[in-house]
Formats: structure tokens, C-alpha cells, sequence
């Protein structure tokens, strides 16, 4: 997959699992578990996969802090 612009991410209302590889630096395991793990919405579509709420994972990421151990 080739890699989003941060301008392309920025207009985008949602993203995809692979995007948020790409933003977290994650493998695609990780990926799925953290999307499965109820920490922000997630719409899945139909046979084309899974939808993250930008605005919801935005939040969710900026609100982290170093007290996390391990999140999934």
C-alpha cells in the first residue's frame, strides 16, 4: 500500500485499518486488535472492510500518555 499524505489523511473522515499502520508504525495484527478493542468508533462496510472515525482516533491518539503499558 502506498503510503497517505498527511494533506490526503487530513480531509479524509475516516480511515482504514491500513492507515493506521501507517500512522502508528504497527504490523497488521496489532492493527486489527487495537480497531477491535472498543477505544474508538469503528463502522465496518459492508465486504469492503472496516471504517475508523478520524475524529474519534484523533482523539483517542492525542489523549494517550506515557502511562500506558500495553493497550491491547
Amino acid at each position: 500500500m502506498q503510503a497517505a499524505t498527511q494533506t490526503q489523511l487530513q480531509e479524509k473522515r475516516s480511515y482504514t485499518v491500513y492507515e493506521i499502520m501507517d500512522i502508528m508504525n504497527i504490523g497488521k495484527t496489532t492493527a486489527y486488535k487495537l480497531v477491535h478493542s472498543g477505544l474508538f468508533h469503528v463502522v465496518k462496510v459492508g465486504n469492503s472492510g472496516i471504517r475508523i472515525s478520524k475524529r474519534s482516533f484523533d482523539k483517542w491518539f492525542d489523549d494517550c500518555d506515557d502511562s500506558y503499558d500495553s493497550i491491547i
